[in-house]
C-alpha cells in the first residue's frame, strides 16, 4: 500500500508508477504473473479516475476515438491472454530487461510541448498505435501512459494536455480488457490489489498538487533510479534465471 501511494504520486506528475508496483509486489515474492495481474486492478482504478477528471473538463472526445478504444481493447486483452500462456522463469527472466529498457526510456524521453500541430499519422495509424500499445498493456503495462502520450503528440499532432487526457482514455480500455482477461484466469491478488488501489488513489490526489508546483523535471531521475534500484535486486535473487546467467558469466 505504500508503495502504491509512492507510485500513483509519482504517476500523477511524470507517469510510470507501475515501475515500481511491479518489481515491488515481486521483490516481496509475489509470481509474476499474479504481480502482472494484480498491478492492473490497483491501475485501473487511478486510470479511471484521471479520465473521470479529465472528461468533466472537456478534454476527450470520447467519439473521434471510439475505434482506437476499440482497438485497444482488443491489443490489450491478446497480450492479457499471452501473459498467462508463458512459463514463470522465463517472465522472471523477462521483468527485469522490460524494466531497464522502460527506465532508459524514462531516462531520455525527449519534451513535448502544448501546441497542436500536423500530425504525420491518419486514422489507421491510430488503430495501430492503439492496438500495438494496447498489447503491450496487457502484457506488461509499465511506461504505456508515456509511449500513448508521445505517440500522439510526435505522430498524431496532440498537443500534451489533449494527448494525456486521449492517453488515459486509451489506457483504461486497456487496463479494463486485461483486467477481465485476469480475473477470468484467477491470476489477482484481490486483497493485495485492492489495498494497493487505495493507496494508488490516495498517493494521485497527492502528486496532482506536487505537479503543479514542482513538474515532473526531479521526479524522472527519481522514479528511474528507484526502478533499477528494485530491477537489481530482482536480480539478486538466488532464483531468478537471469540473475544466474548474468553471475555465471560474470564468474567465468
Amino acid at each position: 500500500m505504500g508503495v502504491a501511494f509512492v507510485a500513483g504520486a509519482i504517476d500523477a506528475i511524470a507517469g510510470g508508477g507501475g515501475m515500481l508496483t511491479i518489481p515491488a509486489m515481486l521483490a516481496a515474492g509475489i509470481p509474476p504473473v499474479n504481480a502482472l495481474a494484480t498491478n492492473k486492478l490497483q491501475s485501473t482504478f487511478g486510470t479511471g479516475g484521471a479520465v473521470f477528471a479529465f472528461a468533466r473538463k472537456g478534454l476527450i472526445d470520447v467519439r473521434s476515438f471510439a475505434r482506437p478504444i476499440i482497438a485497444s481493447l482488443l491489443g490489450s486483452a491478446l497480450g492479457a491472454w499471452l501473459l498467462t500462456q508463458i512459463a514463470p522463469d522465463f517472465l522472471s527472466a523477462l521483468i527485469p530487461l522490460l524494466l531497464i529498457t522502460m527506465a532508459g526510456y524514462f531516462l531520455l524521453a525527449p519534451k513535448m510541448t502544448e501546441e497542436d500541430r500536423k500530425g504525420a499519422g491518419g486514422p489507421v495509424t491510430l488503430l495501430i498505435i492503439a492496438a500495438t500499445l494496447g498489447c503491450y498493456d496487457g502484457f506488461f503495462g509499465p511506461g504505456t501512459g508515456s509511449f500513448l502520450t508521445t505517440a500522439l503528440v510526435a505522430i498524431m499532432g496532440m498537443g500534451l494536455t489533449r494527448a494525456v487526457a486521449h492517453t488515459k482514455l486509451l489506457n483504461l480500455a486497456s487496463n479494463i480488457a486485461a483486467l477481465a482477461v485476469f480475473i477470468a484466469s484467477g491470476k489477482i491478488i484481490w486483497i493485495i490489489g485492492f489495498t494497493m488501489a487505495i493507496g494508488s488513489l490516495a498517493g494521485g490526489q497527492l502528486g496532482a498538487h506536487l505537479a503543479l508546483r514542482f513538474g515532473a523535471s526531479a521526479v524522472r531521475p527519481l522514479l528511474v533510479t528507484i526502478c533499477l534500484a528494485l530491477t537489481v535486486k530482482l536480480l539478486a535473487d538466488p532464483e531468478n534465471p537471469l540473475g544466474l546467467m548474468v553471475r555465471g558469466w560474470l564468474a567465468g
